[in-house]
């Protein structure tokens, strides 16, 4: 796994191929196919990876992404980090089949967490469905039609969204 982590940051997700990884991971070709079966699965296992990263940052990471920032603090941060873990590994994600395979995972974790924030800010109404279209701008797919085919850019894009979230959340949320 390391030795595609360096691959895919050095060289991006095009350079990794199964022979490629054997060779930076010092194994046999069979080894690589064991581990990860087909290209698609290591690249699974890449994004997962990483995957698990971010979520552990938001877990137990400092503020404001972690605990100990005030809600509206937190839920701000995770959608920039959010953006940006996306649209880093977009190309990964498309190479697994990530939003097929194991999306949902990661879905759940977010959209469970934004819940949360969302209760702790007094947000009310159908807050399943309220998270549901706060993160629905945060995909991958959104975010690359946005500055790929319309020309904004990140902080455009982030501060667009802040928008959105704080008419959702409301003026009152600001002391909480």
């Amino acid at each position: 796994m390391c030795a595609a982590r360096r691959m895919v940051e050095d060289e991006g997700v095009e350079a990794v191929t199964m022979d490629a990884l054997a060779e930076a991971a010092g194994v046999g070709k069979g080894t690589v196919f064991r581990r990860f079966e087909s290209r698609a699965g290591l690249m699974a296992a890449l994004v997962n990876d990483f995957e698990i990263d971010w979520q552990d940052a938001v877990i137990s990471g400092p503020p404001p992404l972690g605990p100990g920032a005030p809600p509206l603090e937190r839920l701000l941060a995770m959608g920039r980090s959010r953006m940006e873990l996306n649209l880093t590994h977009a190309r990964l994600m498309e190479a697994a089949g990530w939003q097929r395979t194991h999306g949902n995972a990661a879905h759940s974790f977010l959209a469970m967490h934004t819940r949360h924030l969302l209760g702790e800010l007094g947000v009310s109404g159908d807050i399943q469905v309220i998270a549901t279209a706060i993160l629905a701008p945060l995909s991958a797919p959104l975010l690359q039609q946005q500055i790929d085919v319309e020309g904004l850019d990140l902080d455009r894009i982030h501060a667009g969204w802040a928008d959105v979230v704080g008419r959702i959340v409301g003026p009152a949320t600001s002391d909480r």
